[in-house]
This record gives C-alpha cells, sequence and structure tokens, in this order.
C-alpha cells in the first residue's frame, strides 16, 4: 500500500504496457461497479415496470450502455425473479439469495466489449499526449492535462461510437451479423458514412469536457497530496483519494450534459425499435431548454446523488489501478535493464 509511484507516470514503460495497465483498470472497474447499477435499475423497475421495447441505460462508471427490453415486464436478461426490495441493501441481499450471485453482473459481457477497448484507447492516448507536449512545453503546465485530456477522450469516442450503434441495433432488433450487415449497408447508403457517428454530438460535450476537468484535478490534487505528506511519489492512497476527488468534481460540473446525453440515447434507441414513430432528433440545445420549461434548472442535475456515488468510486479503482499497473511495469523494467548490465 505505501510503495511509491513515480512521479512521471508515462515514463520508462511501453506503450503496450500502458495498454496493459489500462485494461487491467477497466476490467476491475467493471467487475467492482457493475452490482451498484444493477441494483439500481431492479429499483427503477419496481417503482416503473419495463414495457416491451423499452430502452434504458447502465453504466458501470467507464461509459453508458444503452438496453432495449425484449420480453416484455420481466426484461428476463437482466433477473429471473422481479421480487420486492425496501432499498439499496436489502435488493443486495434478496438478489443474492435468490438469484445468486452472478446475477449482480447482469449486463457485464457488453460492459467488458465495449469499454475495455475504450479504456484502453482512453488512457493510453492521454499519457502519450500529456509527455508529448510536455516534451514540446520544455516543462509542466497546468494546461497539459486539460489538452490532453479532452482530446485523448475525443479521440475515443469517436472511435467507439460506430461500435456503439452497432450494439444498439444489435439489441433493439435481435438481429443476426448477416441481417446487421444488410441494415448498416441500408443504413449508409441512405444516409452515409456520418450516421455511424448518430449521438456523438452529445457524447462529446459530456466526456470532453469531463475528462479535461479530471485529469487536470487529478493532476492538482495528487500533488498537493503528495506535498503535504512530504512524498516524492503518489502513493495507492494518494492515488485513490485524488482519482475519486476529481471524479466527483468533474461529475458535477458536467451532469447537465449527462442528462441531456441520457436523453439523446434514449431517443435513440427508441428510433432503432420503433423506426416508423422516429421523431427528427433534437439538438443538444433544444433538449436542454425543453428539460428547463418542464422541470426548471433543478431538471438538468437530475440524477446527482446517483451519479456521484458511482463515478467517485469508478474513476478512484480505474486510476489507482492504472497508476500501480505502470508503476509494476516500471520496476519490472529496471529490474531487466540491470540484469543486462
Amino acid at each position: 500500500m505505501a510503495d511509491k509511484m513515480s512521479p512521471s507516470p508515462g515514463a520508462g514503460i511501453t506503450p503496450l504496457q500502458q495498454m496493459l495497465a489500462s485494461g487491467t483498470g477497466a476490467i476491475l472497474t467493471s467487475l467492482f461497479v457493475t452490482p451498484l447499477d444493477v441494483v439500481k435499475i431492479r429499483l427503477q423497475a419496481q417503482r416503473t415496470p419495463f414495457s416491451k421495447g423499452k430502452c434504458f441505460l447502465y453504466c458501470n462508471g467507464l461509459m453508458d450502455h444503452l438496453y432495449v427490453c425484449q420480453n416484455g415486464n420481466g426484461c428476463s436478461a437482466w433477473y429471473k425473479a422481479p421480487g420486492h426490495f425496501t432499498g439499496t441493501l436489502d435488493a443486495f441481499v434478496k438478489i443474492t439469495r435468490n438469484e445468486g450471485i452472478r446475477s449482480l453482473w447482469s449486463g457485464l459481457p457488453p460492459t467488458l466489449v465495449m469499454a475495455v477497448p475504450a479504456t484502453v484507447i482512453y488512457f493510453t492516448t492521454y499519457d502519450q499526449l500529456r509527455d508529448f507536449l510536455r516534451a514540446r512545453v520544455g516543462g509542466w503546465s497546468p494546461s497539459i492535462p486539460l489538452l490532453a485530456g479532452a482530446l485523448a477522450r475525443l479521440g475515443a469516442v469517436t472511435v467507439i461510437s460506430p461500435l456503439e450503434l452497432i450494439r444498439t441495433k444489435m439489441q433493439s432488433r435481435q438481429l443476426s451479423y448477416r441481417q446487421l450487415r444488410l441494415c448498416m449497408r441500408a443504413a449508409l447508403a441512405q444516409d452515409g458514412w456520418l450516421s455511424l457517428w448518430r449521438g456523438w454530438g452529445p457524447t462529446v460535450l459530456r466526456d470532453v469536457p469531463f475528462s479535461a476537468l479530471y485529469w487536470f484535478n487529478y493532476e492538482l490534487v495528487r500533488t498537493w497530496l503528495c506535498r503535504q505528506a512530504w512524498l516524492d511519489g503518489a502513493t495507492f492512497t494518494v492515488s485513490f483519494i485524488s482519482g475519486a476527488i476529481s471524479g466527483t468534481v468533474a461529475a458535477v460540473l458536467t451532469l447537465p450534459f449527462d442528462v441531456v446525453k441520457t436523453q439523446r440515447q434514449i431517443e435513440l434507441g427508441d428510433s432503432e425499435v420503433h423506426p416508423a414513430k422516429a421523431s427528427k432528433p433534437s439538438s443538444t440545445w433544444q433538449l436542454m431548454q425543453r428539460i428547463r420549461a418542464e422541470s426548471g434548472t433543478r431538471g438538468l442535475f437530475a440524477g446527482f446523488l446517483p451519479r456521484v456515488i458511482k463515478v467517485a468510486p469508478a474513476c478512484a479503482i480505474m486510476i489507482t489501478t492504472y497508476e500501480f499497473g505502470k508503476s509494476f511495469f516500471q520496476k519490472l523494467n529496471q529490474e531487466q535493464q540491470l540484469r543486462g548490465l
């Protein structure tokens, strides 16, 4: 726990090792945080059962996933028996007792398929950009994590966005791979290649500012905590606290964009399930105005507590695992260099 991590985490390791460290972090984060969202969805379904064709979102703290309920109120892919829960802890206990502990990880496969490559691209790109900018500037500047974080997230969202759309189509209509290929070919012929990036705008508006704020605050808090504790490099505890604090701040400041993104993703899913009823997609600004008119300014900050409760531990687990992984590879590389001398 007290083992010190390098003050320049990207130095001394290869991009492949950075990818392995971030991939491990994504898997561990998914395993730890997915049960929280499964319980949240079960509690939501208890209050308002999901009808057949209804879309809802779940998120493991790394990225959001759109799920289409195929089997009426039961949504059997998510649980075997509805049950009745009095609260979060009661839900954890009853799900484990009645359905088996594996039910807490419902929806994990698409998380691993989508979130792991997205996280690998994102974290590796951030480290590479940060070190590149640091070398160009010739020193450290607070603007470096801001810019590197924003650009890294922009790249990851752009790469993953078409895959998310394809997965939504497969879930919404239970398409085979052949049917999916024909469906995508027809969509491309009708709407062009840009149709693969539907929903990209709201995702960028939330994730890019979140990423810039997260890395800016993380580097700031980590440096401050190291200084206060007279440490040369961040420990496990310092990284964990820094990740939780920076994730919370970024989540709160970007919450209105998160609300809009959720609305747009639900619209996207509904249009895939019911193409005939699909309406012209609203712009981000129009959606914000509509939410504000219907629910007031508070509507733009809906889901504040659940988002913070989920994002804080997810960010803390992810960054701590990532930093620990990089520290492990640094020491491994140093030992190999010494053996070679």
